[in-house]
């Protein structure tokens, strides 16, 4: 990785792209530590714990929630509205075919992404300054303060989402998905410290703390390995006559990623996991939302193994849908023969579409199971050790290793492409 950065630094062009993904990316954490005024953060202690779903937001912005910053929102809007409008697109017939109409329907999409992303964000700030208010975090519960606070969030957030834009346009990589990469590294530091201190509190010892980050590196390396493992079809093409030019048949595959929806699929679970413990919050005296929160024998409740287990019941059927409605083998087996394509062995139509099907489901039911474990490793840290609120969690191993695999194939795919002499020997 670090020779390909100091070979793309000798690239002129490739050179201008790093300065400006440094600069934009500055702005953006500049920014995260622009507090949003009228509010008392050491109130906020709470919403933030290890495992939780804002936990989870805090930790891809960077701190910024916690620190109310006028990012608090970052990119999850338009994370939501991505989502939204994926789910959509497979089931809605018009956005559907928008999406196969090239460069022009992919634009379209992108800029509807984009205003729902804002009508999202002032929904995600309502909801927001619901919490905090009941949090008692408001310094001043006035009309004016409460309007400010609700556009600084949005603004915030839209601004987020432009830089996010204009980093994919002018820099490196994927703009929004390098936000949230750099967010996640700049929690490390934080996280050290807080192993210091549960240290020099006498709460874990020094075998621990070995163990602790063996077992980190350990899975680091297992969700480096399966973010590179694919599964691969072979398909043979026939050859073809065309304008007199007779072309031979060839062999190709079609690539599988193992655990390619494991991230959405921990997102949709923790979701509905977490929505009603988020409701909750809203009536803080009710008698249900008591239960729900604490209830010995509440699913929602984290601090038990039944919340556990459906949390990893549902983080496997959610890859397994995901991988089902995203990858539609009865399209790819009726493109395949289109094209002249089938797989060796198995028959063109529906035999083929069955045998996609029964990959498909052997993949995603393994990826589940590895998401599953990703997912519920930061409930067993804090449950049952004594890491208990470390900002630790497979979730933001699995954006960090995609994030950065993507961006060394870019650079690498832009260095080969300029003809780049140590690509080409």
């Amino acid at each position: 990785m670090l020779s390909t950065l100091r070979n793309a630094w000798k690239v002129p062009e490739l050179r201008n792209r790093l300065i400006w993904t440094v600069f934009l990316v500055a702005i953006f954490r500049i920014g995260s530590h622009i507090p949003v005024p009228g509010i008392d953060t050491s109130a906020l202690e709470n919403l933030t714990k290890s495992g939780s779903l804002i936990a989870f937001y805090d930790l891809i912005s960077g701190g910024a929630f916690k620190n109310f910053s006028i990012f608090a929102l970052g990119v999850v809007p338009y994370i939501n509205a991505s989502i939204i409008m994926s789910l959509l697109t497979i089931s809605i017939p018009q956005l559907e075919q928008l999406s196969k109409e090239g460069e022009d329907g992919r634009k379209k999409i992108q800029k509807i992404t984009r205003v729902a992303s804002v009508f999202l964000g002032f929904i995600t700030a309502y909801g927001t300054y619901v919490l905090i208010y009941n949090q008692g975090a408001l310094k001043n519960t006035s009309g004016l303060v409460t309007f400010i606070i609700m556009v600084t969030l949005v603004v915030g957030s839209t601004f987020s989402m432009w830089l996010g834009d204009q980093i994919t346009a002018k820099g490196i990589g994927n703009g929004v998905s390098l936000l949230i990469f750099i967010n996640i590294i700049s929690r490390l530091p934080f996280t050290l410290y807080q192993i210091i201190v549960l240290k020099n509190a006498e709460q874990v010892n020094i075998v621990e703390i070995f163990l602790f980050l063996v077992f980190a590196l350990a899975l680091l390396a297992a969700v480096i390995f399966l973010s590179l493992a694919e599964r691969r079809i072979h398909v043979q093409y026939a050859g073809k006559s065309v304008a007199g030019k007779v072309y031979k048949g060839q062999s190709t595959h079609i690539p599988l990623s193992i655990i390619g929806s494991t991230v959405i699929a921990i997102i949709f679970s923790m979701s509905v996991m977490q929505f009603p413990d988020v409701l909750a919050q809203f009536f803080p005296n009710a008698q249900w939302s008591r239960w729900i929160i604490s209830g010995t024998w509440s699913p929602f409740n984290r601090g038990t193994w039944l919340y556990i287990a459906i949390y990893a019941i549902l983080t496997i059927f959610f890859t397994w849908f995901y991988t089902q409605v995203t990858f539609k083998p009865e399209e790819m087996a009726e493109n395949m023969h289109k094209s002249a394509g089938f797989i060796p062995g198995i028959r063109p139509g529906q035999p083929t579409a069955d045998y996609l099907t029964r990959v498909l489901d052997r993949i995603s039911i393994f990826g589940g199971v590895f998401a599953a474990v990703i997912a519920v490793i930061p409930l067993i840290i804090e449950n049952y050790s004594g890491f208990k609120g470390i900002s630790f969690g497979g979730t933001a191993l699995l954006i960090m290793v995609s994030v950065a695999l993507e961006v060394m194939r870019q650079l690498q795919s832009q260095l080969v492409m300029r003809h780049y002499q140590g690509f080409l020997k």
